[in-house]
């Protein structure tokens, strides 16, 4: 059967002819993932899942492109969009690892790593660089003002609430910096 009438029943609801259109465009979408991810599980995992979207969203195909290549669209936007979760990921996960090696170092060197810095850890770049400069090197804001090319104003707000959310995660998590 023709493509154009298994989609067409397929819209209507009609499993079966989706099951043979899914069916005879799996192998040639499989190919492309391979291509795209290179790597076997990779590409099984996102084939799975691009036949998934495309079961959910049969009824938005117009017909205007080849049903191969909507497919290959659909299997280009989650790959692309799951590159970038996992980046996300991966940067958070860094900074964790991270988090921990200074933890330890700083322990190790017998210097204390209390709940605060815990919590500093947490915070954005934009709130904890101010801090770190203002609370424990003892720069003025005019100084960590140009340091960071931001006005004296922008910094202060910064420090200020930064510190309000240090002792709001503090305070919510019953800690106590020592």
């Amino acid at each position: 059967m023709e493509d154009k009438v298994l989609i067409r029943k397929a819209k209507r609801g009609d499993q079966q002819s989706l099951a043979v259109l899914l069916h005879t465009h799996y192998p040639f979408l499989f190919k492309y993932c391979i291509k795209l991810t290179m790597n076997k599980y990779t590409a099984e995992d996102l084939t799975q899942e691009t036949m998934a979207k495309a079961i959910e969203k049969i009824s938005l195909y117009k017909g205007e492109a080849k049903f191969s290549s909507w497919l290959i669209t659909i299997a280009t936007n989650v790959y692309v969009d799951s590159k970038r979760k996992n980046s996300r990921y991966q940067l958070w996960r860094q900074e964790q690892i991270h988090q921990r090696q200074m933890r330890w170092q700083i322990e190790y060197h017998n210097e204390d790593w209390n709940d605060t810095m815990q919590v500093l850890g947490t915070l954005s770049d934009n709130m904890r660089i101010p801090i770190i400069l203002k609370h424990y090197y003892g720069y003025s804001y005019a100084d960590i003002a140009e340091m960071m090319n931001k006005s004296e104003g922008t910094i202060k707000s910064r420090v200020h609430n930064g510190i309000e959310a240090i002792r709001k995660e503090l305070k919510a998590d019953g800690r106590e910096s020592k």
